[in-house]
Protein backbone atom coordinates (compact mmCIF):
# COMPACT_ATOMS: atom_id res chain seq x y z
CA UNK A 1 0.00 0.00 0.00
CA UNK A 2 1.06 3.26 -1.15
CA UNK A 3 1.83 5.67 2.04
CA UNK A 4 0.52 9.51 1.88
CA UNK A 5 0.68 12.11 4.13
CA UNK A 6 -2.13 14.07 3.70
CA UNK A 7 -4.27 10.87 4.74
CA UNK A 8 -2.03 9.19 7.31
CA UNK A 9 -4.80 6.70 8.22
CA UNK A 10 -4.65 2.79 6.75
CA UNK A 11 -8.13 1.68 8.39
CA UNK A 12 -10.54 4.41 8.71
CA UNK A 13 -11.34 7.88 8.77
CA UNK A 14 -13.76 9.18 10.15
CA UNK A 15 -15.36 13.11 9.13
CA UNK A 16 -16.86 14.88 11.56
CA UNK A 17 -18.80 17.73 11.12
CA UNK A 18 -18.88 20.94 13.49
CA UNK A 19 -20.86 23.87 13.04
CA UNK A 20 -18.02 25.70 14.58
CA UNK A 21 -14.65 24.70 13.30
CA UNK A 22 -12.52 27.00 15.32
CA UNK A 23 -14.24 26.02 18.31
CA UNK A 24 -14.31 22.28 17.76
CA UNK A 25 -10.50 22.25 16.86
CA UNK A 26 -9.61 23.66 20.19
CA UNK A 27 -11.76 21.74 22.26
CA UNK A 28 -10.22 18.41 21.05
CA UNK A 29 -6.97 19.41 21.22
CA UNK A 30 -7.86 20.65 25.04
CA UNK A 31 -10.05 17.61 26.46
CA UNK A 32 -8.92 15.13 24.44
CA UNK A 33 -5.82 15.28 23.83
CA UNK A 34 -6.16 15.48 19.78
CA UNK A 35 -3.07 16.89 17.86
CA UNK A 36 -4.07 18.92 14.87
CA UNK A 37 -1.92 17.90 12.04
CA UNK A 38 -3.39 20.43 9.61
CA UNK A 39 -6.01 22.26 8.27
CA UNK A 40 -7.74 24.21 5.49
CA UNK A 41 -9.27 26.98 3.89
CA UNK A 42 -9.25 30.74 4.91
CA UNK A 43 -7.30 31.42 8.08
CA UNK A 44 -10.38 33.13 9.44
CA UNK A 45 -12.63 30.47 8.38
CA UNK A 46 -11.25 27.18 8.16
CA UNK A 47 -13.18 24.58 6.30
CA UNK A 48 -11.37 21.01 7.50
CA UNK A 49 -8.75 19.95 9.42
CA UNK A 50 -7.09 17.10 9.95
CA UNK A 51 -6.57 15.39 14.04
CA UNK A 52 -5.17 12.27 16.00
CA UNK A 53 -4.45 10.70 19.02
CA UNK A 54 -1.81 8.67 19.06
CA UNK A 55 -2.15 6.48 15.96
CA UNK A 56 -6.25 7.35 15.80
CA UNK A 57 -6.83 9.65 13.08
CA UNK A 58 -10.36 12.04 12.04
CA UNK A 59 -11.40 14.57 10.00
CA UNK A 60 -13.16 17.45 10.82
CA UNK A 61 -15.01 19.52 8.92
CA UNK A 62 -17.52 22.56 9.25
CA UNK A 63 -21.27 22.06 8.28
CA UNK A 64 -22.82 22.91 5.37
CA UNK A 65 -25.76 23.24 2.87
CA UNK A 66 -27.44 19.22 3.96
CA UNK A 67 -25.11 18.49 6.98
CA UNK A 68 -24.42 19.05 10.24
CA UNK A 69 -23.34 18.19 13.90
CA UNK A 70 -25.47 15.99 15.82
CA UNK A 71 -26.45 18.75 17.93
CA UNK A 72 -27.36 20.66 15.04
CA UNK A 73 -29.42 17.66 13.94
CA UNK A 74 -30.73 16.74 17.49
CA UNK A 75 -30.00 13.38 17.42
CA UNK A 76 -26.88 11.20 18.09
CA UNK A 77 -25.67 9.55 15.13
CA UNK A 78 -22.73 7.63 15.71
CA UNK A 79 -20.04 6.63 17.92
CA UNK A 80 -16.35 6.65 17.87
CA UNK A 81 -13.80 4.49 19.46
CA UNK A 82 -10.18 5.61 20.43
CA UNK A 83 -8.29 3.33 21.51
CA UNK A 84 -5.44 4.48 24.05
CA UNK A 85 -3.70 2.71 26.75
CA UNK A 86 -3.87 5.32 29.90
CA UNK A 87 -8.03 5.42 29.89
CA UNK A 88 -7.75 6.75 33.85
CA UNK A 89 -5.48 9.97 33.16
CA UNK A 90 -7.54 10.44 29.69
CA UNK A 91 -10.86 10.55 31.56
CA UNK A 92 -9.39 12.96 34.42
CA UNK A 93 -7.94 15.08 31.52
CA UNK A 94 -11.56 15.29 29.96
CA UNK A 95 -13.40 15.20 32.95
CA UNK A 96 -11.68 18.31 34.16
CA UNK A 97 -11.84 20.39 31.01
CA UNK A 98 -15.68 19.88 30.94
CA UNK A 99 -16.30 17.21 28.67
CA UNK A 100 -19.80 15.69 29.52
CA UNK A 101 -19.29 11.91 30.48
CA UNK A 102 -21.69 9.46 29.65
CA UNK A 103 -19.70 6.36 31.05
CA UNK A 104 -17.70 6.25 33.60
CA UNK A 105 -14.64 4.29 33.73
CA UNK A 106 -15.61 0.15 33.65
CA UNK A 107 -14.49 -2.98 32.41
CA UNK A 108 -17.34 -4.44 29.75
CA UNK A 109 -18.34 -8.06 29.37
CA UNK A 110 -16.85 -7.92 26.24
CA UNK A 111 -13.51 -7.23 27.79
CA UNK A 112 -12.87 -3.78 27.52
CA UNK A 113 -12.05 -1.00 30.08
CA UNK A 114 -13.60 2.15 28.67
CA UNK A 115 -15.19 5.44 29.26
CA UNK A 116 -17.95 7.88 27.32
CA UNK A 117 -17.86 11.27 26.34
CA UNK A 118 -20.06 13.57 24.34
CA UNK A 119 -17.94 16.71 22.89
CA UNK A 120 -19.93 19.92 22.78
CA UNK A 121 -21.13 19.46 19.37
CA UNK A 122 -22.97 15.93 20.05
CA UNK A 123 -20.55 13.63 18.90
CA UNK A 124 -19.91 10.11 21.29
CA UNK A 125 -16.58 9.39 22.08
CA UNK A 126 -15.67 6.14 23.71
CA UNK A 127 -11.84 5.94 24.31
CA UNK A 128 -10.64 2.12 25.64
CA UNK A 129 -8.26 -0.01 26.31
CA UNK A 130 -8.36 -4.15 25.78
CA UNK A 131 -8.50 -5.55 29.49
CA UNK A 132 -8.71 -8.78 28.93
CA UNK A 133 -9.21 -11.11 25.95
CA UNK A 134 -13.10 -12.69 25.56
CA UNK A 135 -14.68 -15.12 22.50
CA UNK A 136 -17.77 -13.03 21.34
CA UNK A 137 -19.88 -15.95 22.33
CA UNK A 138 -18.66 -15.79 26.14
CA UNK A 139 -20.62 -12.76 26.38
CA UNK A 140 -23.61 -14.12 24.00
CA UNK A 141 -22.79 -12.39 20.78
CA UNK A 142 -23.45 -15.05 18.22
CA UNK A 143 -20.21 -15.68 15.46
CA UNK A 144 -20.81 -15.40 12.00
Amino acid sequence: MTNNRSVPANVILPHLVYENLPAAIAWLRDAFDFEEHYRYGPPDNPQGAQLHLGDAWIMARTSREGSGSPKQAGIWTQSLTVFIENVEEHYERAKSRGATITEEPHETIYGEFQYGAVDPEGHHWLFSRHARDVSPADWGATVA
